[in-house]
């Protein structure tokens, strides 16, 4: 191979290598929005459990207590969720139409047997049946001279309508 190309099989590898890189990107992606409802229902959970938690030192703050507010250290507590990139979809490729072929018809044909001469021209054409008459033909002009053949033809049927 010429100096510095590459071979249809490492072209192809490297194909091969991107789109699995891209089908790992796109499963990632998938995760990551599967994995950020997931911590949003959390969320919501921890949220709920934060406001039962503020009405009790909301109360304990009424009775007089010298406790600070406890939300800040919770909200320091909590991890921070980090957003993922969304990956926008693509829209679904259309499949390329294929070109249809039309099948030929297909043609009747019949045997025959043709006697040819040297130069393969027809000497007598003969029914599939009648194969003996032209053996016998065959044999006459062979007496005559010696460049005669005879061999099964298959000729199309035209139809006569």
């Amino acid at each position: 191979m010429a100096k510095g190309r590459k071979s249809r099989m490492d072209l192809r590898r490297e194909a091969d290598a991107l789109e699995a890189r891209k089908r790992d990107e796109e499963a990632e992606g998938e995760e990551t929005e599967e994995e950020e409802e997931e911590e949003e229902e959390e969320e919501e959970g921890d949220d709920a459990e934060a406001d039962a938690d503020a009405d009790a030192d909301a109360g304990d703050d009424a009775e007089g207590g010298d406790e600070d507010d406890g939300g800040d250290e919770d909200d320091e507590d909590r991890p921070k969720k980090k957003k993922a990139k969304k990956v926008a979809k693509k829209p679904a490729a259309k499949k390329a139409t294929t070109k249809r072929t039309r099948t030929p018809k297909e043609v009747r044909t019949r045997a025959v047997w043709v006697v040819f001469d040297n130069a393969s021209k027809v000497v007598k054409e003969f029914p599939y049946n009648q194969k003996a008459a032209a053996e016998a033909l065959l044999k006459e002009k062979l007496e005559e001279k010696k460049t005669f053949y005879l061999n099964l033809v298959k000729q199309e049927i035209k139809d006569e309508k």
